[in-house]
Parts: C-alpha cells; structure tokens; sequence
C-alpha cells in the first residue's frame, strides 16, 4: 500500500463511512467537534448502502411488484408478456445507490467533516497510521472504531467462484438452478429474489428450521410461502463438498440419513457475516477484542481504552444499521461532553422477506428460556380489513405482556408492510405502555396499522373482530 507524508491532528476520528460511522461524524461534528472521516472505499455508505441493504430492497420490491403483477388476476387484472429488463433493473438499482451516496457525501461535506480515503490502523491509542492515503498519520484525541462486518464464507469452497450476496447483488445473470446455502435472513430474501426473477432456487439450511432468530409461529408463515416459491428448502442439512462441472457445480449435501448431490448453475453463499476487527492495530491498545472477534463497550460506547468508542457490527448485539446509526449518536454525544447512553429496550429486527417478518422486545421464545410467564394476543390478517382490499391477508400480529400488568413486553408481525408497522411496537415498548396504551390509541381506518391495536385488544380479553377465547 502506498502511504503519503502528511501527518494531520483532529479532535476525533471516525473509521467507517458506514450507518454509524458517516451517522457518528456528523453528529459530532454538529456538536461542534472537529472530525476526520476514514474510509477504505470510494463512497461512503458502507455495506449496508453499496451492497446489501439498499440494493437488496431495490430488488426485492421489484419482484414483489412482478408477483403482485402475476397474481392480479385475483382482482380482475390481467397482465400479459411480463418480462425482465436485467440491464434495466441494473441501471434502477445503481441509480438508487448513487444517489444516496451522493447524499451522504454532501451532507459530510455541509458539516465540513474530513474525509480520507485509506485504510487506518491504530499504530498507538493516539495516533492511526493511514495506508493507500496522502495522509500517513492522524493523531486524534478521541477515535470511534466503525469499521462494520464482513461475509463469511465457507472453507471447502474457497477457491471456487461461488457468490456472495455482494456478487448476487450486482445481477450477474439469472442462473437456471441456483443453490442457496443458509437460511437466515440473507439468504431468504435472495432467494426469493432470484426465484421472482426466474431461478429454480434450492436452500441449505444446517439447522433444523430456518430464521432461528425469530420465533417459529411467525417463520412458518414465510416457510409456507417460501415452498411454492422454491424447488426445495432443505433443513437440519449441511454442504460437505462442491466441484465444479461444465454446467455449473455439483454440491454434495448431506443430511441425517444419507449424502446427496445437486446439479446447480450457480451457488449463492449466505451463511452470516463477522466483524471487521483484524488487522486494525488493536494490539497497539489496550482494547481485546473477544472470541467472536467483538469489542466490549460500555452504555456509553467506550471501549477498554476510554478515549476510544465503538459502534456498529464489531460490538455485541445484532448486526443492524439503526442499531449502528443509534450507537453512533450515543458516542458523538459523549465525546461532546452530553449525558448519553445507549439503554434502549428494544432493537427491531425485520426481514424482508414475502410477506415481511418484524419483531422487538422479548419473543416467545426467549419468553420459554427465561422462565418468564407472557400474555399473548394473535390478531390474524385475514379478519382486518384492509389487509382484504389489498388481498395481502397472510399473517397475524401477536402481542405478548406481562399478566399482572398488561405492561408490553414484546411484539412479532408476519405480514404486508411489518417492516414499517414494527416502530409502533418498538415505541411502545420504550415507553413502557401497557395494552390499554395500544388500545384507547385511535388508530385510523382502514389501515394495517390497526392489527397492532386489534392484537392489544385480544390480549386483553376484549378481542371485536375475532371471537374472544373460551374462558377456563
């Protein structure tokens, strides 16, 4: 790597242009602080933006706009010779992209935050030795580590050109039969992608069900949507060797009973991501990270070494860009000298699969682990009225809380739009509402938002558009 000679001093450097490292510069630098922004790539916007969040749902709405086009005839529409512009849908996604990075970059660029393009590594804990840069070295008073995560990929393959999400992103081509290994929520939404636009997808899954994250009343609503979707989702199933063949690969999978191989055109590799936490230079430092490769950080972001935070994917806690962007915050407003912590009850996790799956608090399942008796209310879609008029009634919301109090202490949506009705939940949560709150709380008609308050009513014994449970 080629490293400059000018050595700069600032109040606080930021590694990562990511969701919390671009969120964590600007913030501080409205707080008045000086910031220097360093960034390996040559936008800013990190994963998330250049090549998973953002490009993955230009995707995704595109197919669930082919299928809903597909399934029209349900409400007396017919579409004839639906076909796919790849280079068209290339062109919409990339422009998507451009446009927001170039939105990040303007808004660093009004908060006059320096921005260099290198690779940092601490050579002390004050001092970040640039590689790739005009800039050799910054010393810092202050530094947030935001350097995000990485695609894990699998061992046995490593020298064979199979695809990552970052390489499927990009639309390479539409294979015949494409091979999915992992079933989280990566590799289910690329699947469905890839079987919307054509792909005969099948799916390997090591664990006995898919999305182990969420609980299973809420994944098998998608797993059933999913089988007519897919070719095969194979679970409880692991790959234990691939070759490349003229067509494509043979992939052994083996599951308890027996080995088996499939023909596929291509492989697409989703098997969960790791934290970018190598080759940093933390051995320069007091920071250590643990055996998973993560930093441990207090409420307020810092680190073993005071002076220095981090956000995002290298600390605990679920690899999720609000989750970043909130961490983020934190860190600028403590090294601004303001009373800041991250303390929050809930994190929302989506997925955004067909239909979409969204959760915060406490599930079920960790309900069941902990010992801790819930309350739960179902509200199924399918008796709300507007999920009728746009014909999407799969699903249901669920509330849980506690016995005593009504206090809510978690919710689950499986369902049209969950993504964007999940903030009521996570709100709610965080300030501490009880089922009543949700249930006195006019909710507009006729709106999907509804269920939420239909599933409150149901917890409380006092369901209108469902009939009540049977009392003991």
């Amino acid at each position: 790597m080629v490293m400059g000679s000018l050595q700069e001093e600032t109040e606080v450097a930021v590694i990562g242009a990511g969701p919390g490292g671009y969120v964590a510069a600007i913030r501080a630098a409205d707080l008045g602080k000086e910031v220097i922004l360093i960034e390996e790539r040559k936008r800013p916007g990190g994963v998330c933006l250049l090549e998973g969040c953002i490009p993955s749902k230009v995707l995704i709405s595109a197919v669930e706009l082919a299928e809903s086009a597909r399934q029209a005839s349900k409400i007396g529409l017919s579409f004839k010779d639906l076909s796919v512009d790849l280079d068209g849908l290339r062109q919409w996604k990339d422009s998507v992209v451009d446009k927001l990075t170039g939105g990040v970059g303007t808004l660093l660029k009004h908060r006059g935050v320096e921005i260099v393009k290198g690779r940092a590594r601490f050579e002390s804990n004050r001092v970040l030795a640039i590689e790739g840069a005009d800039v050799s070295a910054i010393q810092f008073k202050q530094c947030i580590i935001a350097t995000g995560s990485r695609i894990h990929e699998l061992p046995e393959a490593y020298d064979l050109p199979l695809w990552s999400s970052a390489e499927a992103l990009t639309l390479p081509e539409i294979p015949e039969r494409l091979l999915v290994v992992g079933g989280g929520y990566i590799g289910l939404e690329m699947g469905l992608v890839y079987a919307g636009l054509g792909s005969g997808v099948t799916m390997v899954e090591f664990s006995p069900r898919l999305l182990l994250g969420a609980d299973p009343d809420l994944v098998k609503v998608v797993v059933k949507n999913c089988k007519q979707r897919f070719q095969d989702i194979l679970v409880d199933s692991k790959v234990v060797g691939i070759e490349k063949t003229s067509a494509g690969y043979a992939v052994k999978v083996e599951d308890k009973d027996a080995t088996n191989t499939i023909e596929v055109n291509q492989v697409l590799v989703a098997v969960g991501r790791k934290p970018n936490t190598e080759n940093l230079g933390l051995e320069n430092t007091k920071i250590v990270p643990n055996d998973k490769g993560l930093i441990e950080v207090n409420e307020e972001g810092r680190t073993a070494e005071l002076h220095i935070f981090a956000i995002g994917d290298v600390v605990p806690g679920p690899m999720l860009a609000h989750k970043a962007s909130r961490e983020a915050k934190v860190a600028a407003e403590v090294i601004a000298g303001h009373k800041s912590a991250f303390d929050n009850r809930a994190i929302p996790a989506v997925v955004f699969t067909d239909p979409e799956i969204a959760w915060a608090g406490l599930s079920e399942v960790e309900a069941g682990e902990q010992g801790i008796t819930v309350n739960v209310g179902r509200f199924p879609l399918k008796a709300l009225g507007r999920a009728q008029t746009i014909g999407k009634t799969e699903g249901f919301v669920k509330i849980l809380s506690e016995p005593e109090t009504d206090l809510i202490l978690g919710i689950g949506i499986v369902g049209a739009h969950a993504s964007e009705l999940i903030a009521e939940g996570t709100l709610a949560l965080e300030m501490g509402a009880t089922l009543e709150d949700l249930m006195v709380t006019i909710h507009p008609h006729p709106t999907l938002s509804e269920s939420i308050m239909e599933a409150a009513e149901t917890a409380a014994g006092a369901p209108v558009h469902i009939a009540p449970r049977k009392k003991k």
